[in-house]
């Protein structure tokens, strides 16, 4: 007789297996989350200091006190590259994410970093459609702010990749330049069936209506789906399978497994602007 434990609740995945692949830092032998942390924090307000000049903080672009975005102009009328951060839709802020104005400002674009409202004070509905009207609000009011409105691209790492990806699904008033899906989730149902849906909940109602791979994408231009090599089975299945869906839709995205990266390398190259990972998240 099968017990509860040892029943698959996802594919062949037991439900200690499938929490063990979405556990980024406990499948990383000896990795200390704390002092990584601590490295990006020290990141972090190096960039504050360094772009001070060049930084508006917490620009409201919706109404509650969550929708908020941190920008920087350092290069008027030209482009802007929008970063939404990851955190499994349920930790984590803009201010974690100041440190990647080292590695995109260089390159000559200005920078965006948008803020969402967390689950479970609102479900994901209501978190995507937070992030698809920071857009709206940027694309509206780029001649004021200082950047070209024909010339946004957009990234997001872990939960921001697949927030990055449902922009895809979205309408705007301009087509966006790219976007690039970090480390993504692209199809919400493992989630539901492991420890992250002990604070999410999710609904089946909502992991079909906010699963990409589920989805017909709106947008047409540039999309890469980049995803270290090194994140195990379960994320490069997201990405494969993602790429291949959409491939039935429109030209088939950008598919990268970056060498020797894992889900926490990759979120930090972006602090490099000779990163491979900075270089492909803005198409150069």
């Amino acid at each position: 007789m099968t017990s509860a434990a040892s029943r698959p609740v996802f594919g062949a995945y037991t439900r200690e297996a499938l929490d063990g692949e979405y556990d980024n830092v406990r499948k990383i032998p000896g990795f200390d989350f704390k002092a990584y942390l601590a490295e990006l924090e020290e990141g972090n307000r190096s960039a504050l200091s360094t772009y001070a000049d060049a930084l508006s903080r917490d620009i409201a672009y919706g109404a509650s006190g969550e929708e908020v975005l941190d920008l920087f102009i350092v290069n008027p009328g030209g482009p802007l590259h929008v970063f939404y951060h990851g955190g499994y839709w349920r930790m984590l802020h803009k201010n974690d994410f100041s440190y990647i104005a080292h590695g995109i400002l260089p390159h000559g674009y200005n920078l965006a970093i948008v803020n969402y409202a967390l689950i479970p004070g609102v479900r994901m509905g209501e978190l995507v459609a937070q992030c698809a009207r920071a857009l709206r609000w940027l694309m509206a009011n780029a001649e004021t702010r200082g950047f070209d409105a024909s010339r946004i691209s957009v990234s997001g790492h872990s939960a921001g990749g697949h927030l990055a990806a449902m922009m895809a699904t979205q309408a705007f008033p301009r087509p966006l330049a790219s976007i690039c899906a970090m480390s993504g989730i692209f199809d919400l149902a493992p989630i539901q069936q492991c420890f992250l849906n002990d604070v999410l909940a999710l609904t089946d109602e909502e992991v079909s209506d906010y699963s990409p791979r589920r989805l017909r994408p709106r947008f047409e231009g540039d999309f890469h789906i980049l995803t270290g090599a090194r994140e195990g089975p379960e994320y490069e299945r997201q990405a494969r399978e993602f790429a291949h869906a959409w491939s039935a839709w429109r030209a088939a995205p950008l598919l990268t497994l970056a060498s020797g990266h894992d889900h926490f390398t990759l979120r930090a190259a972006l602090r490099d602007p000779d990163s491979e990972i900075t270089r492909h998240a803005l198409f150069l």
